[in-house]
């Protein structure tokens, strides 16, 4: 065997050790890359890495407040909140829409109106992560459905919310107004970060007056979720501040009354408490029912009110704008007196017509053959027109405008009655504007009957009314009674800002009264049928507003009118005459005559508050050892 055969351990010795020094130095480098990295990782990136972290992990989420109550003044709640389990998606949670929503059709019986209402909303601007509702006020089915089904639509939830319900139904809609889903208009305009996590805002009425307040203050909670987006824990939590709870000065009793009175017809009431300007009823007949409306009222639904001939959308009693006809009368008389363009001792001849101009157009009195010889009272007691033709005629339209923009006609004199329209006072520069004509001696015999361009609202008149009630003390109407928390009264509703209606000489206030009074108990009183067997005084106006034009001879006749061309038929009023309680203004649409239709409705007002529910005071039973 040759000697270079034998192994030479040495030389592989040497290889061994080299290439082990290299490998345990390629070792200790990549240990110290290694540790590197984690010293990086763990010291210098510490905070970036475990904001990462937490962001996936840990979310925040805003808390919405509940949303404040509201109470009549006798404590009775009239608008809650009650649970309501609904369906809502997350987008950005959803692997593929189109085949979640297929699968959710499945499972629940969403309607067609329901899903396109959601594609909708889809596409409108909205916050990262936002719930969007898709199907409501899920049955007991439809939630064990969820919670079996739940694992297979990530971004899917089934939520508890609480939703705006009113126990009364249509009695308050048109009082209350009512809440919605937020639209987009909406959106761009409140608050994002206090309405975070809010689906609901007022829409009309009291809920939208005072959404501030009865918004609340929105909260937040961080959560623990797992990688499906659920919840696991809630890590830390500032709660929401609640809403108020708010007071108003609504009587649901006389409410109740009201709507009975009316039921059956179209009309409006209004009542008013004059010392406080508090309004005990506000009635626009027919109504709807505002829940239809919280969650989304749908299109057969709102199809079949709003093309509805009744029109029970419409608040008759704020934006229904009609010729307040004679009731003005009384304003009219008094704005003559203090004008000093009649005297009380002032007499005219009724003979049943009045010319400007011998010969010339007649304008007719309600009584054919006339009056005779009147007065200032008895022309407010009998409703005489020839009168107060007369008096607009010499008084002329810039007196009248002055006085009668006192009273609140032309104006929203209200301090917090939502959507409440002005009406229309024609002035000499109104119809140059708007009509590009002069102002005519006849528009001042119209307006002085309150007739022509003059338009005002169930409320106006009532305002009106309760300013002579008050003999001149402005006391602006108002819904808000009180505040059931530490917010000051004062520091919400605002303060009033129109002057007492001062006049040279108070007893005209009292002259101007009497013939109210006149009206409903003298022996040829409009309204001596509908004060009948009282056992207090009331004053009253009743009027007529014309529906249609009649030739200048010819006599209105109801029975050969149709029944929705026939006059309306309209009454102001307030009781006890010497001690007012309370102010009533009544319109029946094509109700016909004053006397015969709203004066009674009004008479009825007044029983209901003095008698029956004495003056606005709760009633206690006898069994508590109380009178009632």
């Amino acid at each position: 065997m040759a000697w270079g055969e034998f192994k030479d351990t040495a030389a592989e010795r040497r290889l061994f050790q080299s290439r082990v020094l290299v490998m345990l130095v390629v070792v200790v480098v990549l240990f110290g890359v290694l540790m590197g990295r984690f010293y990086q990782l763990q010291v210098i990136e510490h905070e970036t890495y475990t904001t990462i972290s937490d962001s996936n992990r840990v979310q925040v989420r805003s808390v919405p407040p509940t949303r404040g109550l509201i109470y009549d003044r006798n404590g009775t709640l009239i608008a809650e909140n009650r649970p309501v389990f609904s369906v809502t998606v997350v987008p950005e949670r959803v692997n593929d829409m189109s085949v979640t929503l297929v699968r959710l059709q499945e499972l629940l019986d969403i309607s067609d109106e329901d899903m396109e209402r959601f594609r909708r909303r889809l596409q409108e601007p909205r916050r990262p992560f936002q719930e969007l509702p898709l199907h409501y006020d899920l049955t007991e089915e439809e939630i064990a459905s969820m919670a079996v089904h739940r694992h297979e639509l990530p971004g899917v939830e089934v939520s508890a919310e609480l939703v705006r319900h009113y126990p009364f139904g249509e009695l308050n809609a048109h009082a209350l107004g009512y809440v919605g889903r937020i639209n987009r208009e909406e959106l761009q305009r409140i608050d994002p970060v206090n309405y975070a996590g809010t689906n609901y805002i007022g829409k009309s009425g009291v809920e939208r007056v005072y959404e501030e307040e009865l918004h609340g203050q929105v909260g937040y909670e961080h959560v623990e979720t797992n990688a499906r987006g659920r919840t696991l824990r809630v890590l830390e939590r500032e709660n929401p501040v609640p809403g108020e709870d708010l007071k108003l000065h609504l009587d649901m009793r006389l409410q109740q009354r009201a709507f009975e009175l009316l039921e059956g017809r179209r009309g409006a009431i209004i009542a008013i408490e004059p010392a406080t300007g508090g309004i005990l009823a506000l009635a626009s007949v027919p109504g709807f029912d505002a829940n239809l409306f919280v969650t989304g009222i749908g299109v057969d639904q709102y199809r079949e009110l709003s093309t509805s001939r009744d029109k029970p959308l419409f608040n008759r009693a704020l934006r229904g704008q009609y010729p307040p006809g004679s009731t003005i009368k009384p304003m009219m008389l008094l704005a003559g007196l203090d004008s000093d363009t009649f005297t009380r001792e002032k007499t005219i001849w009724d003979p049943g017509y009045f010319e400007i101009k011998t010969g010339g157009r007649r304008w007719r009195d309600w009584k054919r053959g006339g009056h005779g010889w009147v007065d200032g009272q008895k022309a407010v007691a009998e409703s005489c027109d020839i009168y107060f033709y007369e008096l607009g005629l010499e008084m002329g339209v810039d007196t009248m405008h002055s006085y009668l923009s006192r009273f609140g006609f032309g104006m929203d004199a209200t301090l917090d009655v939502g959507g409440a329209l002005p009406g229309l006072l024609p002035s000499r520069d109104w119809k140059r504007g708007v009509r590009s004509e002069p102002w005519y001696p006849g528009d001042s015999v119209n307006m002085s009957i309150g007739q022509g361009f003059f338009l005002a609202t169930p409320l106006q008149l009532g305002t009106a009314t309760a300013l002579v009630a008050n003999r001149g003390k402005w006391v602006q109407p108002r819904m808000l009674m009180d505040v059931q928390g530490d917010t000051p009264l004062d520091s919400i509703l605002q303060p009033e800002y129109l002057e007492d209606l001062t006049i040279d000489n108070p007893e005209t206030w009292e002259y101007v009264v009497d013939a109210m009074e006149e009206v409903m108990h003298g022996r040829k009183g409009t309204a001596r049928g509908a004060a009948a067997g009282a056992d207090y005084r009331m004053a009253g106006k009743t009027g007529t507003a014309q529906v249609f034009s009649l030739a200048e001879d010819e006599e209105y006749d109801a029975e050969e009118v149709r029944e929705r061309l026939r006059d309306h038929a309209l009454f102001v009023g307030f009781a006890p005459a010497d001690d007012p309680q309370i102010v009533v203004s009544v319109i029946v649409e094509n109700g016909g005559s004053g006397s015969g239709t709203a004066a009674p409705v009004a008479r009825a007002m007044f029983d209901a508050w003095l008698k029956e529910f004495n003056a606005g005071q709760p009633v206690v039973s006898q069994a508590e050892g109380q009178q009632p």
